[in-house]
């Protein structure tokens, strides 16, 4: 050991507490300022502050790895020029004033998307409700199949198994009769499968890409940092003029094809106006990701094949971007216009304390408020941390029902009869602030009725969950549902 080696480990021995706190009062104050001046949330703000204080080293280094939104300071400026993308030519001017068929609350709800969505209210849609994977799938496949000009498809989750191997097959024979095709997947959801999928639409030369790639090597990771952001978002548009959008994901567990008594959800078939939208945020994502601007090809726009019916309808994109209160926003309009029906089917329900007041006080001025969650959820985490809070809604007076049968992973959202909230969203904090989400809203008595009925549906073979049998849980299982609770902002 050299001399100067030998000083500095005296020094290192003597003082190495005095250092330490200095180190530590170095890293963790300038990181907690941060945390203060930059968390919209309180909640949010002191949780942060609280960790990097109470642990500096390794409170600092979660911090600048999940605390710092760097998404939306990024989709910010890229943003402050509109993208030529969104001035869409459409055949019809979009609606100012809805027909006297809706209530007249209802205007005041299409004024506050308009204000949320830079996309406008239009009508000449068609809209189509398909049931679970057995009529979703077949659907999907056939327009895969009939594609002519382009194929943009987004999943959150696209499983390398028997379903998404059918799909992959499908792509490539597309491929073969010269579509343009483009698929994005999540870079999270893509590792549900071992071995990831993308490998195999790679070497089948099928364009495809991760949103949000991370990198393991330590310096790309902290130039990157967004491990806890995911894209929701699931999409197929077939050559501009049919979309599907919903909750559903490509996995052969929603198909009784290969699963017997398969997980449920809801999807859509939309075409019209709105398939537009869909393909500009899908346009939108794939340019965030690869940086390649889609060409004329994806957007060919063209309704005069077939009249449609005048549904109007709008795409919501929501994410820890500019777009961050886009669904949470429109939830608390829709709550606060309903005047007769509430009508919630969500697999995650863990809804932040404003949504809770929204939905508490609709209950309490004689709105009917149904709340429609699986009895066996998948995550069960997420199912506990739903128990530690499900009271507060019961004893403003809402009606919560444990689905049973298959786990119910459809997302669904009725007003009055008459409005319909659908997509990618669940009413929990992750959907909310941290993941890249897509939703439509839907004005039109019909599609309200089928949603409806198939959530009441629902009702009709679920169990009625009240304070009693809450309370008779073991204290145990009470405290542990609320340390998990604790945690529900990140499951």
């Amino acid at each position: 050991m050299t001399h100067l080696s030998q000083q500095i480990y005296s020094i290192w021995a003597e003082y190495w507490p005095h250092i330490t706190l200095i180190l530590s009062l170095a890293i963790s104050i300038p990181t907690a300022i941060h945390a203060a001046m930059n968390k919209s949330e309180v909640r949010a703000a002191i949780g942060w502050v609280g960790v990097i204080l109470l642990s500096p080293y390794a409170g600092s280094i979660l911090y600048l790895i999940a605390g710092i939104n760097r998404v939306r300071k990024t989709q910010i400026a890229s943003q402050i020029t509109p993208n030529p993308k969104e001035q869409i030519r459409y055949n019809a001017s979009p609606i100012s004033q809805l027909s006297d068929d809706f209530a007249p609350h209802f205007q005041s709800l299409k004024i506050l998307g308009d204000d949320i969505s830079r996309f406008q209210l239009r009508g000449g849609n068609h809209v189509q409700l398909l049931k679970g994977g057995d009529e979703t799938y077949p659907a999907m496949l056939e327009a895969i199949e009939g594609a002519t000009q382009s194929i943009a498809l987004q999943s959150y989750i696209f499983d390398n198994d028997r379903l998404g191997l059918e799909f992959v097959e499908a792509l490539e024979r597309a491929q073969q009769r010269g579509v343009q095709i483009r698929v994005l997947i999540d870079a999270i959801g893509v590792q549900y499968s071992r071995r990831p999928i993308h490998h195999l639409l790679r070497k089948k030369g099928i364009p495809c890409a991760l949103f949000l790639s991370i990198s393991l090597l330590p310096i790309s990771f902290l130039k990157r940092p967004y491990a806890n952001l995911r894209s929701h978002r699931k999409l197929l548009i077939i050559d501009g003029l049919t979309a599907f959008a919903g909750g559903m994901n490509i996995r052969e567990g929603f198909y009784s094809k290969y699963t017997p008594n398969p997980a449920q959800d809801t999807h859509f078939c939309l075409r019209g106006p709105i398939a537009a939208q869909l393909m500009t945020a899908f346009a939108n994502d794939w340019q965030f990701t690869t940086k390649e601007e889609l060409g004329n090809e994806f957007w060919r726009q063209d309704y005069s094949d077939a009249p449609l019916p005048q549904v109007p309808a709008r795409c919501i994109r929501s994410g820890p971007d500019s777009f961050i209160a886009s669904t949470h926003s429109m939830l608390l309009g829709a709550l606060a216009v309903a005047q007769h029906h509430i009508r919630i089917q969500s697999p995650y329900f863990l809804p932040d304390q404003v949504l809770l007041g929204a939905l508490n006080t609709a209950a309490r001025r004689g709105v009917r408020v149904d709340i429609v969650i699986p009895k066996q959820n998948n995550l069960q985490l997420v199912s506990r941390a739903m128990m530690a809070q499900i009271d507060l809604v019961i004893a403003a007076g809402a009606h919560v029902w444990l689905a049973t049968g298959s786990f119910n992973h459809s997302k669904l959202l009725t007003i009055d009869d008459q409005w319909s909230y659908v997509g990618s969203s669940n009413m929990d904090p992750r959907s909310l602030r941290l993941n890249f989400e897509l939703d439509i809203e839907i004005y039109c008595r019909a599609t309200a009725a089928k949603i409806g009925h198939a959530i009441d549906q629902e009702i009709q073979t679920a169990d009625a969950l009240t304070l009693k049998e809450l309370q008779s849980y073991p204290f145990k299982k009470r405290l542990l549902n609320r340390i998990i609770w604790l945690a529900s902002p990140y499951l």
